[in-house]
């Protein structure tokens, strides 16, 4: 079985790199042979231009592709996979398109697998922890209140005036400034346009606590499916939502002024002056957090609250984003390669031995990781 890796952009060679040298067959597919050249080419010369065609007539039954290629490629290369009685995985997010997948690629016998790389990823693999975890404690009662909330930012290290640098394609960072969102407060639905009319603070319970601001982003609703909530279960919060420095807001006032109503030639022209003047620079050391949280109440008060805290920054290896994004990817596609992910569409696992193996891993990821049990 053959893994063709498509893509090597910033966000992927860490589990590119490990997969090829764990001893898998790997096949690089770029767009751009020298990048790909740069980024492995010590470890293999099995590098090809990316061409869609050209991948299909290298595919074969069993096969698997990883798209580490913009959002647009990922529908057709799944469908490109059902075709070929491949498997198929992405970091992104599923789309209403790949759902509508999901019955050609179990009649297919195939794996779709999406949603495997930070967020949306390592934060499912924690709620899915978190849930069962609840679920199996003495604390657990149907008639309890729950609120859960899940945030995640990628920002600088060592922090400078615009409170960010970009570690993905700046346009996309603009576009879902665009995106309106839906999640549960006080037990109703909020509705939110635009991610800076529900801006709040956040006290992040690292070592050393630590305050951010942070916002909902897209339709958090889905997910509370997704992590096995009882549909019966009292929910008073639930937010999926983007964390960001203090001072992120006041920084970036004028973006937000121009970017609701800006084209998309005028975005690019906003995104190249940001990347201009707020990229990484060599060596530069990004940083990473991650903190998703389910607390139980009865009567108004606290019967089981945990959070799973993530710290991760840039070092010798690499930047944490590119660690955290690609390595999980990589482990699911081990797991569709030794049959523990069932055929059809799918996000990161639920099931507790592959949950428990893949935070195994991502512990030798960051530099903090750990579960706080406020009420011990």
């Amino acid at each position: 079985m053959t893994i063709h890796w498509c893509g090597t952009g910033l966000s992927a060679i860490p589990g590119l790199r490990r997969l090829i040298e764990a001893g898998h067959e790997v096949t690089v597919w770029n767009r751009t042979l020298d990048k790909a050249q740069a980024a492995v080419g010590d470890l293999t010369q099995d590098i090809r231009v990316f061409d869609i065609d050209t991948l299909g007539e290298a595919l074969s039954a069993g096969d698997l592709i990883v798209s580490m290629l913009p959002g647009d490629w990922h529908v057709p290369l799944a469908e490109l996979a059902i075709a070929k009685s491949a498997h198929f995985v992405s970091s992104s997010y599923i789309s209403p398109e790949m759902k509508a997948l999901g019955d050609k690629a179990q009649a297919a016998g195939v794996c779709l697998v999406n949603e495997v790389g930070l967020d949306p990823g390592i934060d499912h693999l924690m709620a899915h922890d978190l849930v069962a975890d609840y679920r199996a404690s003495g604390a657990y009662d149907a008639e309890n209140v729950l609120s859960f909330t899940s945030y995640c930012g990628g920002v600088p290290k060592e922090p400078n005036a615009f409170r960010y640098k970009f570690s993905w394609a700046p346009v996309g960072v603009l576009k879902a400034l665009r995106s309106p969102s839906t999640s549960i407060k006080q037990f109703s639905e909020l509705n939110v346009q635009r991610p800076w009319d529900a801006i709040s603070d956040y006290i992040a319970p690292l070592p050393t606590p630590e305050s951010f601001e942070v916002y909902p982003n897209r339709d958090s609703r889905p997910f509370m499916a997704d992590y096995q909530f009882d549909p019966a279960w009292k929910v008073k919060d639930f937010v999926r939502g983007t964390l960001r420095l203090n001072g992120w807001a006041e920084a970036w006032a004028d973006i937000f002024a121009e970017v609701g109503d800006a084209s998309d030639a005028r975005l690019a022209e906003i995104a190249e002056g940001l990347l201009a003047e707020n990229a990484y620079a060599e060596g530069e050391p990004d940083r990473v957090i991650l903190c998703v949280a389910l607390k139980a109440e009865r009567d108004g008060v606290p019967v089981w609250h945990k959070t799973w805290v993530m710290d991760a920054w840039g070092d010798a290896r690499g930047s944490a984003m590119a660690r955290l994004v690609s390595v999980p990817v990589s482990m699911a596609v081990e797991a569709v390669l030794a049959r523990e992910i069932s055929p059809g569409v799918s996000a990161a696992p639920s099931d507790p031995k592959l949950v428990g193996r893949m935070m195994e891993q991502v512990q030798t990821l960051a530099q903090h990781l750990m579960v706080v049990d406020h009420l011990s």
